[in-house]
């Protein structure tokens, strides 16, 4: 008999609040997403100097992967079997202009490699990996809008072949001014089913 699997916590981050299940963890109102991230870093005592030097859409992934991850209580110490499978639909498109700035103009070409590093999305996996030692399979998508049943597959697929005991799914997105993160926690224990409907109920009790 196949096993079964459930969403064990989900965060959410977007118009300057922080959840937790559901739960408001910080607010502000502050509008301008860089000094909102800061704040709400300090608040949630992330305590890791190398988010202050992140690109935006890594430092909007690592906030809210390292809420999700201290609340499940993880020995900091051990080696994690977490997959991370991640979306969104912008890419690292808000980076990507950044750093063709710095080389469109002749007579000011001066390319940051602390920026170019950046110009990949996957790159936010790999910050989130280092704080909090996850050794299993990762990988990120590019869709046009959220994609839960492809989310889902992802997820099953990983957990069902044990090549992971828990994943760490979602959607980050970040583009100019807008920003958005919604992501959860898959495993054998929870109350919330893993399935599409769930995920995308999920998704949308924040869409306002």
């Amino acid at each position: 008999m196949d096993k079964t699997y459930h969403i064990s916590s989900y965060c959410q981050i977007k118009n300057s609040s922080i959840s937790l299940d559901g739960k408001l963890l910080f607010s502000s109102p502050i509008q301008e997403f860089q000094p909102f991230i800061k704040s709400a870093a300090q608040h949630l005592n992330t305590n890791y100097s190398k988010f202050y030097k992140m690109d935006n859409l890594s430092k909007l992934a690592f906030l809210a992967a390292d809420i999700l991850l201290k609340n499940a209580e993880l020995d900091s110490n051990t080696e994690h079997n977490i997959a991370i499978v991640l979306s969104n639909k912008a890419s690292s498109l808000d980076t990507d202009r950044t750093y063709q700035t710095s080389i469109s103009d002749p007579d000011n070409f001066f390319p940051s490699p602390s920026v170019f590093v950046y110009t990949l999305p996957n790159i936010c996996i790999g910050e989130i990996s280092i704080k909090h030692q996850l050794h299993s399979e990762n990988c990120f998508f590019i869709f046009d809008s959220f994609n839960a049943d492809h989310l889902w597959i992802n997820a099953q697929s990983l957990l069902r072949q044990q090549k992971a005991e828990k994943v760490l799914c979602g959607w980050v997105d970040f583009d100019d001014k807008n920003y958005e993160a919604f992501l959860y926690l898959v495993e054998e224990n929870g109350i919330i089913a893993h399935n599409p409907n769930e995920i995308k109920r999920l998704f949308k009790t924040w869409q306002t």
